[in-house]
């Protein structure tokens, strides 16, 4: 899996090297690989449903997610913001063809609820799911979705967290990292392209 640090000179190489959206490939080695790389834990929606995160919200499916926590006061408003903008270019599709998750960095604190009103907060369409569980569910998942440093000490600070958003086509076992403020027009087509 990668780092943030390759993460970031992946995107650069492929910026400098095409006119594609700034994306760093994560995974391409064939179908069946990503039932064995996500893990399947129970997760609970800002409606307080639950689902499991590979079979209900991974398999089969286009995705876009992202992590944050409610009392962000760094990257996390910015991202939202510009994920809402991301969600009404892609319209309808959303909830259908494409699905957006923001899995929370802080399930201690972030329980359905104030995942509820998070979303009532910054007027988050259908379609796009918040999510918590298990605190240490919710560091496996994080791991194991590349939102880490390899440097401890960073990847300990919260207010350090990552801004990108794992892009995939569990179908295809195509994926891919886009950072969260880049151009919301960019991010909208490495969704549809992926």
């Amino acid at each position: 899996m990668n780092t943030k640090r390759s993460l970031l000179f992946g995107i650069g190489a492929l910026a400098a090297a095409s006119s594609l959206p700034v994306a760093a490939t994560i995974s391409s080695a064939g179908a069946g690989t990503t039932a064995r790389r996500f893990p399947n834990f129970v997760l609970r929606n800002h409606r307080g449903e639950p689902v499991r995160f590979y079979d209900d919200l991974i398999r089969g499916k286009r995705v876009a997610i992202n992590m944050m926590y409610t009392v962000c006061t760094g990257i996390c408003p910015a991202n939202t913001a510009n994920l809402r903008s991301v969600r009404e270019m892609l319209g309808d599709e959303v909830g259908r063809s494409v699905f957006m998750y923001s899995l929370t960095l802080r399930p201690d604190q972030d329980s359905p609820r104030a995942l509820a009103a998070y979303v009532n907060l910054y007027g988050i369409q259908p379609g796009w799911e918040f999510l918590t569980g298990k605190a240490n569910e919710m560091e496996v998942l994080r791991r194991s979705l590349g939102f880490y440093n390899t440097n401890p000490v960073e990847d300990a600070d919260i207010r350090q967290h990552t801004g990108m958003v794992l892009v995939g086509n569990e179908a295809k076992d195509r994926w891919c990292m886009v950072p969260s403020l880049g151009p919301a027009k960019q991010i909208a087509r490495a969704i549809n392209e992926t």
